[in-house]
């Protein structure tokens, strides 16, 4: 028997999972990661803090799973889009300003680089034109820009900045090869010559990174072996030194992978491909589709050439707050700790519990998708990703009274949910307008699990919502590239399709869609709104 392993590296925590050859998980296993937010805008991590989690979660999904770490022929790694700086003798090196060398990662949410990513747009690089016409502070270029200018002395010591699932990798061989994936999406590198843009990063000053080799040379395909687990690595993670290490993948990237080639019996046809998107929900949610000919889209990240699925454009919608959102209004209400002490008593999760009282409420009043009807939410309290590629947008609340009641903190989460839903609407708008004829949301990811989240995006998106057989896609998706660095399966999309299959199918109500037409419009007029209040002030 063969088996492999797929390592998430998220926001909170690590998760491995130890997966056979048809994508089923038989052994999983989490640990939490320390999280440093030392201001508003800045988010820290530790390296080391992380690899240790990764050897103890994968060390236990082993065991769990019961299998000889002989039979583990590949291991590939996920991570989320996180900055991590290394110094001589792969030492960490602070990005903090509180100099604790321990916090070597700049998080994919710390939005320090606000600025800086202003200053790389003002430039108009035609390379911007592969991230939707507007870089990032969530990207790497300007959280370096922030650096070289803020900790110069930290930014000159540091020998190698990594993206973190590349980090993941290169700690696990010993071998410096950097994604595709990772540097094309968050690097300005150039998918389609294969080399980096040195006249970008000489525009925006950055030009002694490349000169002085500090973000990599050998950039390769997902999938692709990067070499074995060193002696070092081998130890720590409790496997064998010839267990093969696939090139790594940012985690939304991996759902994508994961989900892509469910309900399909064979590698789909490009037309097929381009009437999906990926969904991949949590703390923050990504939209992935692929196409075969580039696909520009204002305010939309990409086309990145190769970026999730080789031979094809990848085209990237993102909402920075998803998950996160729904759980601040959640906290932010009164009745907080008495909804905590209710789901307690029911043995039900704060969700299931208000899940329970959306319900409740529907039958009470008489209605269903209208009960939350004046309450009107503008998402966007990180910022917007997409379609708009504003970091300085904020969010709204319109309509709510001082009602304190559970019933009333309730309609707030159900406004909430619906807010995050027409935020996804807009993206597949915008990419449909494009050339794609997006029909179905492929979805996976913490959002995922609430069936209230799933079916209000059905209703308000229009589409078909499919989920995979095995929950913990994102995992699976990062094990189908340890498959193909193993030699088990031939590419990518082979094992996409051999390694997934269809959970359970949400459909839309389409008696709501015209309270949705109008709730949409309205949540569309409120970000004009916010930008007239935003320049009065």
């Amino acid at each position: 028997m063969k088996y492999l392993i797929g390592v998430d590296v998220g926001t909170g925590s690590v998760r491995a999972g130890v997966v056979d050859l048809s994508g089923t998980m038989i052994g999983f296993a989490s640990k939490d990661i320390r999280l440093w937010k030392t201001g508003e805008s800045f988010v820290e991590q530790s390296s080391e803090n992380i690899w240790s989690a990764a050897c103890s979660a994968v060390r236990q999904a082993v065991d769990q799973a019961g299998v000889s770490p002989g039979n583990i022929v590949g291991i590939s790694f996920d991570a989320t889009c996180s900055l991590v700086a290394l110094g001589k003798n792969d030492r960490p090196v602070t990005v903090s300003q509180s100099g604790n060398a321990e916090q070597n990662i700049i998080v994919w949410m710390d939005h320090r680089a606000v600025n800086q990513a202003a200053t790389i747009n003002k430039t108009k690089h035609a390379m911007l034109r592969y991230v939707g016409g507007n870089m990032s502070p969530e990207m790497q270029p300007p959280k370096l820009l922030w650096l070289k200018q803020n900790l110069h002395e930290a930014y000159n010591s540091t020998v190698k900045y990594f993206d973190l699932a590349d980090f993941m990798v290169y700690r696990s061989t010993g071998i410096d090869v950097r994604s595709i994936c990772t540097t094309v999406c968050k690097w300005g590198y150039d998918g389609q010559r294969g080399a980096w843009d040195r006249t970008f990063y000489k525009k925006i000053g950055l030009d002694d990174l490349i000169a002085n080799d500090k973000i990599g040379t050998n950039v390769m395909p997902m999938g692709t072996t990067a070499g074995n687990l060193s002696r070092q690595a081998s130890i720590d993670l409790g496997l064998l030194e010839t267990t093969r290490v696939a090139v790594g993948i940012i985690d939304a990237h991996a759902g994508g992978i994961g989900v892509l080639g469910m309900g399909f019996s064979k590698v789909p046809a490009p037309a097929k491909l381009e009437q999906i998107v990926a969904l991949i929900g949590g703390t923050s949610s990504c939209h992935m589709a692929v196409s075969k000919k580039p696909k520009f889209i204002s305010g939309i990240w990409g086309p990145y050439a190769g970026a999730m699925l080789p031979g094809y454009w990848l085209t990237e919608g993102g909402q920075s707050a998803t998950g996160s959102l729904i759980d601040y209004i959640i906290r932010a209400n009164s009745t907080y700790p008495l909804i905590v002490e209710e789901s307690v008593k029911e043995g039900v999760s704060i969700y299931e519990y208000l899940n329970k009282k959306v319900d409740e409420l529907k039958l009470k009043e008489h209605k269903s998708a209208d009960l939350a009807k004046e309450i009107n939410i503008l998402p966007y309290f990180l910022g917007n990703r997409s379609p708009h590629a504003d970091p300085s947008a904020r969010g709204v609340i319109s309509g709510i009274t001082l009602d304190d009641s559970i019933e009333s903190a309730a309609r707030l989460y159900y406004a909430a949910i619906q807010a995050v839903a027409y935020g996804t609407r807009h993206i597949i708008e915008e990419m449909n307008k494009k050339g794609y004829r997006i029909q179905r949301i492929h979805a996976c990811g913490g959002g995922t699990k609430n069936p209230l989240w799933l079916q209000e995006h059905a209703d308000i998106t229009g589409c078909e919502i499919l989920l995979p057989r095995e929950p913990e896609a994102v995992i699976v998706g990062t094990a189908m590239l340890a498959s193909v660095g193993a030699g088990v399966y031939a590419s990518i999309a082979e094992a996409s399709v051999k390694m997934s299959g269809v959970g359970k199918l949400y459909s839309p109500d389409k008696k709501s869609a015209q309270f949705h037409r109008k709730k949409y419009n309205i949540f569309r007029q409120m970000y004009k709104d916010f930008k007239r209040i935003q320049k009065l002030m």
